[in-house]
């Protein structure tokens, strides 16, 4: 079932207007460059690979159990002589070879509202009923019911009214003269699981001065987001624990699934009523602000459980799990400690980490693409299938290979 989201469009285009703005009080003056560093795993790995065979690997235990997703993002206020040129020069750690270019994509013209889902007169249909916090039955006054044509018309429930956030502003070709990104059409490489941020990095170009910095053990890709159990309970809810994640500052967990008769099932980890799928990044001060009003769980937490109401209502949610990391900044000159709110570096450069986990709730994929067995090496102890049964794995297999057209 395919669903469509309201978004908050008033919100998106004042938070453009705001970037803007800052730009331009800016001067454009400051060269910035972003690296966005996300390590990926369950389903978000297997995007890595276009067959089902890559896919079928992962899931067995044959291959990576994660994916490295790294993002370059340069925006500077000068404009290039010429067509614009600019690479990053990676250390030989993070083997994508010697230099990653960083391609300025071309001005599209905005897209016509004609044929927009918002401009067709159409009533949007349908409900959302959302939940939040862990524990084996959901609190009292859940689920909160969210009616997508009230929503149309204006009316946010407090779910959605009362919770504020900080978002990261990356460099884009709307606040920048020039602007340039990786990965790209013209580069196809990506950063394998065992690639490295640590070391020197150098990004240089014919539209921003060089920026030159080293990245330190610490300042690195975040370990991946592991499930060690995710079983349902006797009593429908499912407990999820996982392993710590080394220099994690805050979690957040949610499940989205569709009920059978049509409505949409949310839930989030907040102890408080936030509706808000937060899965992009967060600065440090944001996470530990967000963990203080308790719409975050504390970097310490190792476990949650899905309350049953959630579970029986949509079992067949996905599962999205975010650990926020840290972020490592440089500039040149080197920010003074009492810097005047005048001053403006020559180029600041930043680094910001998260890791991922999504998954299909209350199902571990790799045991089941082993028939059951989490372990594909113990084949001896499983015991033998009656010839012409096809074990769970093998159906997968075959769905996969379907839906990827192989």
């Amino acid at each position: 079932m395919r669903y469509k989201f309201q978004s908050l469009t008033g919100i998106g285009i004042a938070a453009a207007a705001a970037v803007a703005a800052q730009a331009q009080q800016q001067g454009g003056g400051t060269a910035t460059y972003w690296m966005s560093a996300e390590t990926a795993s369950g389903m978000s790995a297997m995007g890595q690979s276009g067959d089902a065979s890559g896919i079928v690997q992962r899931l067995s235990g044959g291959g990576e159990s994660h994916a490295h997703n790294l993002t370059l993002q340069l925006g500077t206020g000068r404009r290039a002589p010429g067509e614009p040129s600019a690479e990053h020069l990676p250390p030989s750690g993070l083997q994508t070879g010697a230099s990653l270019p960083l391609v300025s994509p071309l001005r599209a013209e905005a897209p016509s509202p004609t044929g927009s889902y918002y401009h067709t007169g159409e009533k949007p249909k349908g409900r959302m009923l959302f939940y939040w916090g862990c524990g084996e039955r959901a609190r009292a006054g859940q689920p909160v019911v969210v009616d997508f044509a009230s929503l149309a018309a204006g009316k946010v429930p407090p779910a959605f009214a009362q919770m504020a956030w900080k978002a990261m502003n990356p460099p884009q070709p709307g606040t920048s003269a020039t602007y340039g990104e990786w990965p790209n059409t013209k580069s196809k490489t990506r950063v394998p699981a065992g690639g490295s941020l640590v070391g020197e990095h150098v990004v240089r170009g014919n539209y921003t001065p060089e920026i030159k910095f080293a990245l330190a053990a610490g300042q690195d890709f975040l370990p991946p987001v592991t499930l060690t159990q995710q079983t349902p309970g006797a009593s429908g809810a499912i407990p999820l624990v996982w392993r710590p994640v080394a220099q994690a500052k805050g979690w957040f967990l949610s499940t989205g699934g569709a009920a059978q008769n049509g409505d949409m099932i949310m839930w989030t980890s907040s102890e408080i009523q936030a509706a808000a799928m937060m899965m992009d990044y967060f600065a440090p001060d944001e996470v530990a602000r967000l963990v203080q009003q308790k719409v975050l769980l504390p970097a310490s937490t190792e476990r949650c459980t899905v309350p049953q109401e959630v579970a029986k209502a949509a079992p067949q949610s996905v599962l999205s799990v975010i650990a926020f990391g840290p972020e490592a900044n440089f500039s040149h000159p080197a920010r003074p400690a009492r810097a005047a709110a005048s001053w403006k570096p020559e180029w600041a450069a930043k680094l910001r980490t998260k890791a991922t986990y999504t998954g299909m709730l209350g199902m571990d994929m790799a045991a089941m693409m082993n028939g059951g067995h989490a372990d594909a090496g113990d084949a001896d102890e499983a015991p033998r299938r009656p010839a012409g049964v096809e074990k769970k794995g093998d159906k997968i297999r075959k769905g996969l290979g379907r839906l990827l057209g192989n």
